[in-house]
C-alpha cells in the first residue's frame, strides 16, 4: 500500500506534482520484484528524469513547501527498498546538476554577435527592398511626366488645354488606382520629367515604358541609379532653379543621409549661399559637384551661421549664459548646423594658470580635421579684446591639451555683428581663429543670392 495522499482526486498544483511521482513509483514497484535495486533505480530515471516530467513539473509550479510522496512516504510504502531510493536520488542530483550547467552556459553564451549578423542581414534586405522601391515609383513618376510633356508638344492646342486635360486624366486615373494622381501630382511628375529627366536616355525610356518592373532594375542595375532620394526630396529640389544650387543640396542630402525636413530647413537657411560667400570661386564650384568637403578649417565656416531653432527673439534681452543654455537644449540642431563631422566635449571648459581661472563656452572636437574647435559666444559687437582672448584660449589648448597626432587648435567667435576688417588687422595671417556673425532668423535668400551672385561677377572681373 502507498500513502494515502497518492489517491487524492482534488488535483491542486500540489497534488497534480504528487501524482507525477506516484505514476514513477507505481512503475518502479510493478517491476521490483523481478529486477536488481540498481536496475530498478534506473527505470525510475529512465521514465521520470529523463523524459522531465518532475523537472517540467518542478518548473511550472515550483517545488511545494512539504517535499512530495517520493520523499515523505517512500518509507511507508510497501515492496520498495531503501538503497533503490539512494540510487534513483543520486541519478536525479546528477541530471540537475546537468541542467543546471546547461542554462548557466545558455546565459553565458555571448549572442551579440550573431545577433549583430542576423540583424545586418535584414537591415540591408529592407533598405534595399525600400531603395527598389522607392526608385520605381520615382521611374514610374519619370515616365509619366514623359508623356503629359510628349502629349503637350503635340500641338499648341493641347498645350493651351493642358491644365483641363490634366484634371480629365486626374479622374480617370483616381478612379482606377485610387490616392496619388491628383492635379498637382501630375503637375509635379511633367517638372520632374524637365528637370531631371536628362539623367536616361531616350532609348532607355522608351524600353523601361514597355518593361516590368524587375525588367527596369535589371537594365538600371549595370549603372549607379541615377535618383538616390526619395519623391518628397525631389519635391523640395525641383522648387530650386539654379541648378549648381540643386545639385549641391541633392549631394549634401544624400551624403549626409537628410530626410526631407531637414532638407527643407537647410534650403530655407540657404546653407549654399552662406557657404559660397565664405569661400573662394573655384570652391564655389566644386559645392555643386562634390558638396561640403572638409580640408581646412575655412571650409567650416559659414556665413551667417543661423541659430532659428533655438528659439530666441531677436529684440528680447539676453546675456551670453542665455544663449549658451539654449545651445546645450537643441545641441543636435547645433551640431548640425556647425557642419560635418563636429563632436560634443564640453561647456565652460576650465583652464587655470598664474592663478587665474579662465572659461572657454564650448569645446568640440571636429574628427575630419582632428582638431579641437572652440566656440566663444559674443551677443555684442566683436572687439580686439575679444579676439586676443580667443587667441590665448587656442595657445593654450595647442600648448597643454592637443597631442602630436592632432592638428592645431580652431577658435571660432559667433558674435552678433562682425567686422572682418578689425579681424585681419589684430590677428596674424596664420592664425587659426575666425569670426562668424549668427542669425536668430532665417536670413533674406534673395538678399543672400544677389550678394552671391554679385560677388561672383566681382570675381571673373579681376
Amino acid at each position: 500500500m502507498l500513502p494515502p495522499f497518492f489517491y487524492k482526486k482534488k488535483r491542486t498544483s500540489v497534488c497534480k506534482y504528487k501524482y507525477i511521482w506516484y505514476n514513477v513509483v507505481r512503475h518502479y514497484t510493478r517491476r521490483s520484484a523481478h529486477r536488481s535495486p540498481t536496475a530498478n533505480a534506473m527505470d525510475v530515471c529512465v521514465y521520470g528524469i529523463m523524459s522531465s516530467d518532475i523537472i517540467r513539473a518542478e518548473v511550472r509550479i515550483g517545488r511545494p513547501r512539504r517535499m512530495p510522496c517520493a520523499v515523505m512516504g517512500i518509507e511507508h510504502a510497501e515492496n520498495v527498498q531503501d538503497g533503490r531510493w539512494e540510487i534513483f536520488w543520486r541519478v536525479r542530483k546528477e541530471v540537475m546538476k546537468m541542467r543546471k550547467k546547461d542554462e548557466l552556459e545558455l546565459k553565458e553564451y555571448d549572442i551579440e554577435p550573431l545577433y549583430g549578423q542576423v540583424s545586418k542581414i535584414v537591415d540591408n534586405a529592407r533598405f534595399n527592398a525600400f531603395k527598389q522601391v522607392n526608385f520605381l515609383q520615382i521611374l514610374t513618376n519619370l515616365l509619366i511626366g514623359r508623356q503629359i510633356v510628349e502629349d503637350e508638344q503635340q500641338g499648341n492646342v493641347r498645350a493651351k488645354y493642358g491644365k483641363s486635360i490634366l484634371k480629365k486624366l486626374s479622374v480617370r486615373l483616381t478612379e482606377r488606382y485610387g490616392r496619388g494622381f491628383s492635379v498637382d501630382n501630375l503637375e509635379n511628375m511633367r517638372k520632374f520629367y524637365l528637370k531631371f529627366g536628362d539623367r536616361i536616355s531616350e532609348s532607355v525610356l522608351r524600353k523601361l515604358e514597355k518593361l516590368k518592373s524587375e525588367s527596369m532594375l535589371r537594365i538600371l542595375g549595370q549603372e549607379e541609379i541615377p535618383y538616390k532620394l526619395t519623391w518628397t526630396h525631389y519635391l523640395i529640389l525641383m522648387r530650386i532653379e539654379n541648378i549648381a544650387e540643386r545639385d549641391f543640396y541633392e549631394v549634401e542630402a544624400y551624403n549626409e543621409g537628410w530626410d526631407y525636413r531637414t532638407l527643407q530647413r537647410q534650403y530655407n537657411s540657404s546653407l549654399y549661399e552662406r557657404l559660397a560667400l565664405s569661400r573662394n570661386k573655384d570652391s564655389v564650384l566644386q559645392l555643386s559637384c562634390q558638396g561640403n568637403v572638409i580640408k581646412r578649417p575655412e571650409d567650416l565656416l559659414k556665413q551667417p551661421t543661423v541659430l532659428e531653432f533655438l528659439g530666441l527673439e531677436e529684440k528680447s534681452e539676453y546675456v551670453e549664459s542665455d544663449l549658451e543654455a539654449a545651445i546645450i537644449d537643441k545641441l543636435q540642431a547645433f551640431l548640425m548646423e556647425m557642419g560635418k563631422g563636429f563632436l560634443f566635449e564640453k561647456r565652460q571648459k576650465r583652464f587655470t594658470f598664474d592663478e587665474d581661472n579662465y572659461y572657454v563656452d564650448l569645446v568640440l572636437y571636429n574628427r575630419l580635421l582632428r582638431c579641437y574647435v572652440l566656440i566663444d559666444l559674443k551677443v555684442d559687437t566683436l572687439t580686439h579684446q575679444d579676439l586676443g582672448q580667443m587667441q590665448m584660449y587656442v595657445n593654450y589648448y595647442d600648448r597643454e591639451v592637443r597631442t602630436e597626432f592632432e592638428n592645431p587648435t580652431i577658435g571660432i567667435l559667433l558674435c552678433k555683428e562682425n567686422k572682418e576688417a578689425m579681424v585681419k588687422l589684430t590677428l596674424p595671417p596664420d592664425a587659426n581663429i575666425y569670426a562668424s556673425e549668427y542669425k536668430l532668423y532665417l536670413p533674406d535668400k534673395k538678399l543672400l543670392q544677389d550678394k552671391l551672385k554679385e560677388w561672383l561677377e566681382e570675381a571673373d572681373c579681376m
